[in-house]
């Protein structure tokens, strides 16, 4: 197990940001829970650690919102996404995970830039932005785009969000969903990532003293969320995308530049 007081000082409060973001916040704050620990360690090693905290936040989460889900998007979305993780475990030798933040993160800021144009050109009319229905092609390019990043760089989030915000589904039924997409997604990066050697007695252990932050930090951010209403939710996490968009544009682009 890590003993050094610094890692703990950055772990901490990355695992508790990324129980926030599990617990139904958006997944600007997930961002930030490796690079906050790679301030101690290498980036391979904290994704390492991270991930089973992840699995247990899942769990957490998926018994907070048991009762909300939309099947249609999980249909449509989860076939890309174990594509998705899968290209990323065949190419993971090849493929870098700086280049990949840097372009998630444009797409991503595209996106919130293209809402925001949306509201403003709604707003002049006097009208609203409707709802958007299923689109089963770009439901799965989506999700295959999320499984890819998630696997090489843990970003999966911009991607889901863009297929699935534009939706505009009821809060819950939103996070509800969100929930079980990911929760899948890791449980089957577990295989590829123990293929890969990613998981060791001491990141394991480490893994196991982090672990009790967890469900109280998701317990956390699903009491919030359960309690905004659409018209909040929405702008909060198209907010957390655009956060998320600039992050990972800073970091792919300081890592390309180094």
């Amino acid at each position: 197990m890590m003993t050094d007081p610094f890692f703990y000082a950055a772990a901490i409060p990355a695992v508790i940001m990324v129980g926030l973001s599990k617990g139904g916040f958006g997944g600007a704050m997930a961002l930030l829970g490796v690079p906050l620990m790679a301030l101690a360690v290498s980036p391979v090693q904290a994704a390492a650690i991270l991930l089973p905290i992840l699995i247990v936040m899942d769990i957490v989460s998926l018994w907070t919102w048991r009762s909300h889900k939309d099947n249609k998007t999980l249909a449509i979305m989860l076939p890309g996404a174990l594509i998705g993780i899968t290209i990323g475990w065949a190419t993971a030798a090849w493929v870098t995970a700086p280049m990949i933040r840097l372009i998630v993160g444009a797409v991503a800021l595209w996106f919130v830039w293209r809402y925001i144009m949306q509201n403003l050109a709604a707003a002049r009319t006097g009208g609203k932005q409707p709802p958007r229905g299923h689109q089963p092609v770009p439901g799965v390019l989506w999700g295959t785009l999320s499984g890819f990043t998630s696997f090489v760089s843990h970003a999966g989030g911009p991607p889901y969000q863009i297929y699935t915000l534009p939706l505009q589904q009821d809060p819950k039924t939103y996070t509800g969903t969100s929930v079980r997409f990911f929760a899948i997604m890791n449980a089957v990066k577990l295989v590829p990532y123990f293929a890969l050697g990613q998981f060791d007695a001491t990141n394991l252990s480490t893994s196991l003293a982090l672990a009790p932050l967890a469900p109280v930090a998701t317990l956390a951010g699903a009491f919030i969320v359960r309690r905004m209403k659409p018209d909040i939710f929405y702008p909060f996490m198209y907010a957390m995308v655009l956060l998320a968009a600039l992050k990972l544009i800073w970091d792919g682009a300081i890592h390309l530049l180094a």
